[in-house]
């Protein structure tokens, strides 16, 4: 079996050297919520010299929350948002494999038909053929489908999940899972049994194309290090999702 395990990465949290070569897919911050054309440069030449597939990881423009604020932005001005971040990303890597959205723009495009839908249009007429990392069972993985874009279905190892299949609020206690092991052992759940316990313990199904490890937690590296060993120890093979 092949799962990819992607990392937001290009943060500033000093992690992407000992993550990259962890990861099949790299989510490169494009300038918003973090990252800067240098910073981007440098995950980009990471990413290659380890065959790490390069992803643009859009975010609302709000540094000082780290893109995990709702902004009351329209339709129109995420879409041309988004596409700019990409654009940034692109004039610096030649091209990319994928897009996935970050913090708070992630949560709203996965909840809200109108801007999945809007933002699905916009990919597939100027960036045909982009793999969207959408979280399984959202609008924007039903928008982006629809839309004939390739869609990975992503899954988290170190994030608790709502009884709804959401996933915890940050706000709430438990809802970041720090230990490496507990990741690990999420990991495996999903890859393998394509179940997840939520926080009241009860059993989601989810059948995930792509893992995320979220880059700017303290304890990244040992959370990649640890969900990685435990993968190839089930006999995956780890490599970059190709959506479907």
């Amino acid at each position: 079996m092949r799962i990819d395990l992607n990392c937001d990465l290009g943060e500033g949290m000093g992690h992407d050297t000992a993550i990259m070569p962890l990861v099949s897919s790299a989510n490169i911050a494009c300038g918003a919520h973090a990252g800067d054309p240098a910073t981007m440069a440098a995950s980009v030449e990471l990413a290659l010299r380890h065959g790490v597939a390069i992803g643009a990881h859009p975010g609302y423009a709000d540094r000082g929350h780290f893109g995990r604020r709702e902004l009351s932005l329209g339709v129109a001005a995420i879409v041309e948002l988004v596409l700019s971040q990409i654009d940034s990303l692109v004039r610096i890597a030649g091209q990319i494999h994928h897009l996935k959205l970050h913090g708070a723009l992630y949560n709203r495009a996965s909840s809200d038909p109108e801007l999945a839908a809007a933002l699905a249009a916009a990919l597939a007429a100027s960036h045909p053929g982009i793999v969207i990392y959408a979280m399984a069972g959202s609008e924007f993985a039903r928008a982006a489908r629809a839309a004939s874009l390739p869609v990975a279905d992503e899954a988290f190892v170190d994030r608790a999940y709502a009884p709804d299949g959401s996933l915890v609020p940050r706000s709430q206690p438990l809802a970041v899972l720090e230990d490496p092991e507990a990741a690990a052992r999420q990991a495996c759940r999903l890859v393998c049994e394509g179940r997840v316990a939520s926080l009241d313990g009860r059993e989601l199904s989810v059948r995930p194309d792509t893992l995320c490890i979220h880059g700017d937690a303290p304890a990244a590296p040992a959370i990649a290090q640890a969900v990685h060993v435990a993968l190839l120890r089930e006999g995956m093979e780890i490599g970059a999702a190709t959506g479907r």
